[in-house]
């Protein structure tokens, strides 16, 4: 009688952060990717479980408190405007800090990169965000910041915008499970983009949309940057 090998997959915890005025698809992308992994437990931290107003006007719920979270294995930043308030909020960019030291990955999307960045966590690291925000994050000293979908360096993964996050997650879960494992949740899920329109990133609009994006960027979250960078004595 033959007897098969047992198959133990080793549990996994994923720690995403909650804030409020968050781009929810920054967390739900990568969530639906993650929620497929064999042995996950996932967890969505914030400083109370009360519902999280998201910017497209609804909310999610945390499932922990800071001080009652387990140790991350995938510690992840969604991004979105509260992500700019957040870099003044020392629980949370604590709470970063702490978790990072025995994280096995560290990760954000889009502008969840900058609470990374204050959390001290990207200094010496090639690290992305949302394009129009580039500029901002070039601001934090030591960070070589790149126009990559997907920049992976270490144990560090950072994001670009948005839809980015289900890139993102799905290169995680090649390097945690196997390649074969992305690409059966990529077909589980349907991930097969096709655009209708090439309108994506700034090379396919005229150059005076995309500055002026950046130009109302800079208006509206480059004095929380610089706030930001003052607090930390920068």
């Amino acid at each position: 009688m033959t007897v098969e090998p047992s198959h133990t997959v080793q549990p996994l915890t994923i720690t995403m952060l909650l804030f409020p005025q968050i781009t929810q698809l920054d967390l739900t992308g990568p969530a639906e990717v993650f929620a497929q992994i064999e042995g996950v437990h996932m967890q969505y931290v914030w400083h109370d479980l009360n519902p999280v107003e998201t910017s497209a006007g609804f909310a999610l719920v945390p499932t922990v408190r800071f001080d009652e979270a387990q140790q991350a294995d995938v510690l992840v930043v969604p991004g979105g405007q509260g992500a700019f308030t957040l870099l003044e909020d020392e629980q949370a960019i604590g709470f970063l800090r702490s978790q990072a030291e025995h994280a096995q990955w560290i990760t954000s999307v889009c502008t969840g990169a900058f609470a990374l960045a204050q959390a001290g966590l990207l200094a010496g690291r090639r690290a992305t965000t949302h394009w129009s925000s580039r500029p901002l994050l070039a601001r934090y000293p030591d960070i070589l910041v790149t126009d990559e979908r997907v920049v992976v360096d270490g144990n560090l993964i950072t994001a670009g915008g948005v839809t980015s996050g289900i890139d993102f997650a799905l290169t995680l879960v090649a390097r945690l499970r196997g390649e074969q494992a992305a690409r059966d949740i990529a077909l589980r899920l349907e991930y097969d983009p096709h655009p209708p329109f090439e309108a994506g990133t700034p090379r396919t609009h005229p150059s005076e949309q995309v500055e002026g994006i950046i130009a109302a960027n800079e208006r509206r979250r480059g004095p929380l940057v610089e706030h930001a960078l003052k607090h930390l004595g920068r």
